[in-house]
C-alpha cells in the first residue's frame, strides 16, 4: 500500500471515529432541548456530570434531569431549530462537541428566539460538562467577571434556582408515562 492510500485510510477511519461521538450524543441533545427528553436520554451524563447555563448549575444527573425536565412545564414550545456542529479530539478518550445553535421558546404565547453555543465536554463517550452559554457569551462566574465576587454571587444564585428547580421537579424522578 502507497503512503497516500495510507493516509486517506487513516482520515477516513479518524473523521468515522471522530464523528461518531457526537452522532451518539446530538439526538438525546435535542430531545433535552425539545421538551420531549426520556430517561434514555440522560444516559449520554456521567454520574457526576455538570450542566451550567446563565440561570442553573446542576451537578450530577438528577439534578440535570431537573433541568430539563422543567422545560415543559415553563414553555409551551421549546426546540433547537437550527444548528451545526464541531468536534475537537483533546486527547486519548476526551473531546469537546460544540453546538452553535438557534433555540426557539414560547411562553404565554410570546415567541423567544435566541442564539447559543453549547459546550459538551466527553470523557470516555460520557458528558462530564455541559454548558450552555446564551447569545455565544461565557458564563458569568468568578473566573470570568472583574470582579470576583460578582461572580460568586452569580454561581451562588445559579445554584439556588437548581436547587429550586429540583425540588419542584421532585428530585430528577423520571415522569410517568
Amino acid at each position: 500500500m502507497d503512503a497516500g492510500k495510507e493516509t486517506s485510510y487513516k482520515e477516513a477511519f479518524d473523521s468515522t471515529a471522530k464523528k461518531s461521538i457526537a452522532d451518539g450524543i446530538i439526538p438525546h441533545i435535542l430531545h433535552l432541548y425539545g421538551s420531549c427528553a426520556t430517561a434514555r436520554d440522560f444516559e449520554i451524563y456521567a454520574p457526576d456530570a455538570s450542566f451550567e447555563d446563565p440561570l442553573m448549575r446542576a451537578q450530577g444527573v438528577k439534578q440535570i434531569k431537573s433541568a430539563f425536565y422543567s422545560l415543559p412545564k415553563l414553555f409551551s414550545e421549546s426546540k433547537i431549530v437550527e444548528y451545526s456542529v464541531e468536534e475537537n479530539i483533546v486527547s486519548p478518550g476526551k473531546g469537546e462537541i460544540l453546538i452553535d445553535n438557534k433555540q426557539h421558546y414560547k411562553i404565554l404565547g410570546k415567541d423567544i428566539d435566541m442564539v447559543s453555543l453549547i459546550k459538551l465536554s466527553v470523557e470516555e463517550g460520557k458528558v462530564v460538562r455541559h454548558e450552555d452559554w446564551w447569545d455565544k457569551k461565557p458564563i458569568s462566574n468568578r473566573e470570568t467577571v472583574k470582579l470576583p465576587l460578582l461572580g460568586r454571587v452569580a454561581e451562588m444564585t445559579r445554584r439556588g434556582s437548581m436547587l429550586a428547580t429540583h425540588v419542584f421537579m421532585r428530585f430528577g424522578k423520571d415522569p410517568t408515562v
